[in-house]
């Protein structure tokens, strides 16, 4: 069980056991032996909810990971295609099946479609001449993903993009749906609020959004799913008193600025994909005498993160700034504990010294850990490239010299720094001012093209679509109204507390 899962308000376990539940019975089905061929995009999600101990524990025995040509050998009975319905990924399943026809002897094939069954996808399959191969072909509803006690995700990175470039409501759906399963486990939510808007499609071509329209699709679609089992009354107690719902589009400002807490500039620096992050492994080396800085590790550190571990729990949401404080603190804490042991005198208390060990050396080991991490990103921080950077998003958001070219993103894009920072802060830029002039959104696009390549045309053409990126249209900016209004800026501090920039 994942302890750290039950720590919140809200015990999330009850959540993970359900869909752990789920899987096994799935593999179950398939009697025998099994290898399980894994959509490589699947293996962080289900990592979070089933570790191998677990397949392990139901004839699981190879596990590979979902590539052309043939599979490599397991002398298993079962093969479990576990994948998303991606057309795409149809035409690899059907060359491995094909292989494995040809390679002999005859094995049982089942495919698990996640989140959902596709029929264009079986009928690709059935094109490809192997939909007949498989005797299971079934759909896992991973709708909502446990990442830690207070935080569940959908893992679904593309949602944006569907909602406002696609007009592709599926996420919506599965949101709903997801929701569902909430309030089965939970009880019903009593209340249900929401705000946002979602660009609609109508004979062709976009239309103004309509205000509340996301809401309004999840919350009815949760109305239609509910009166589809009205004859199984969800008579549990409700957990959560009220349901916010609110568009990514209510605030564009959020992410695009840079994070500052300590969590947040590990994902803005490494990245932090399913709570877990890959470090450079030179920090991590231990530290011997006499060796030289010889034999350093090659391979990249990867670590949890989540608030099983006490330490991370207590400075995650800190700014940066206030980290180091605590370190401090901490490392004298663990230290002073283990001089305990000199104190020790009677076995009753040498015996209270020993079984206190384990959780020392686990903090001892975690400090040692986020002091290494807390030293890379420093070294990030503490640039001259980094402090600029936040300079200019910091006069930005404070409404400064937001109608003109900015010097500073002149000065990236004649460098060639990377086309991801360059077009956060021209968006930031565009979502501050509410527009950008048109001569200067004309000057940036010129720019970007002209040094990162024409093929770019796209990019800027969907961030556009996606209102990240526009020109003004000649009405007030708002932006500062709000600014004042929600109080989304303060001048006045303390960093060793918390940030305080955009929430």
């Amino acid at each position: 069980m994942a302890a750290h899962l039950s720590y919140g308000r809200v015990n999330l376990n009850v959540l993970r056991e359900a869909v752990r539940r789920e899987l096994r019975e799935f593999l179950d089905k398939c009697a025998g032996s099994k290898a399980i061929v894994w959509d490589e995009y699947l293996t962080g999600p289900f990592g979070l909810i089933a570790q191998y101990s677990l397949l392990k524990e139901h004839e699981v025995e190879k596990m590979f990971t979902l590539k052309g040509s043939r599979l490599p050998a397991a002398d298993v009975k079962n093969i479990i295609f576990v994948v998303r319905p991606r057309l795409e990924l149809m035409d690899i399943i059907a060359e491995n099946v094909l292989s494995e026809d040809r390679r002999g002897p005859a094995r049982d094939f089942h495919i698990l479609f996640v989140p959902r069954r596709s029929l264009l996808c079986e009928q690709r399959l059935k094109d490809l001449g192997v939909l007949g191969s498989f005797i299971h072909r079934e759909e896992y509803s991973l709708d909502l993903i446990p990442f830690d006690g207070d935080l569940l995700s959908m893992e679904s990175e593309g949602a944006f993009k569907e909602c406002y470039l696609e007009s592709d409501q599926t996420s919506l759906y599965h949101a709903a749906k997801g929701l569902m399963t909430l309030q089965a486990l939970y009880g019903t939510i009593p209340q249900i609020f929401g705000k946002g808007e979602c660009a609609r499609v109508r004979n062709g071509r976009r239309v103004p959004p309509d205000p509340m329209f996301c809401f309004q699709q999840v919350a009815n679609m949760m109305i239609r799913m509910k009166r589809e089992f009205t004859g199984s009354q969800n008579s549990i107690f409700p957990v959560f008193d009220n349901l916010l719902l609110l568009d990514r589009n209510v605030d564009l400002l959020t992410p695009l600025a840079t994070q500052l807490t300590y969590e947040g500039l590990i994902d803005e620096i490494y990245g932090i994909q399913n709570s877990y992050v890959k470090l450079p492994p030179e920090k991590f080396a231990p530290k011997k005498q006499g060796d030289g800085g010889k034999d350093l590790p090659t391979e990249a550190k990867k670590l949890q993160l989540n608030s099983a571990e006490e330490l991370y729990a207590e400075i995650r949401d800190k700014n940066f700034n206030a980290v180091g404080s605590v370190l401090s603190k901490k490392a004298k804490v663990i230290s002073a504990a283990f001089e305990e042991r000199h104190n020790a005198k009677t076995v009753g208390e040498i015996k209270q010294f020993v079984s206190q060990l384990p959780h020392m050396q686990a903090a001892r080991g975690s400090l040692a850990n986020h002091t290494s991490i807390a030293e890379l990103i420093k070294d990030v921080t503490t640039s001259e490239d980094f402090f600029d950077k936040l300079t200019v998003e910091q006069e930005f958001m404070s409404g400064i010299d937001t109608d003109k070219v900015n010097s500073y993103i002149e000065d990236c894009i004649a460098q060639k720094h990377p086309l991801i920072k360059v077009l956060r802060l021209v968006c930031l830029q565009s979502v501050c001012n509410s527009g950008l002039k048109q001569k200067v959104l004309d000057y940036y696009k010129r720019e970007i093209l002209q040094t990162y390549g024409y093929e770019h045309i796209l990019t800027l053409y969907n961030l556009e679509k996606a209102g990240l990126l526009k020109p003004q249209t000649g009405g007030r900016n708002t932006y500062p109204t709000v600014r004042k209004t929600l109080r989304l800026w303060m001048d006045d501090v303390n960093e060793q507390a918390f940030f305080p920039l955009i929430i």
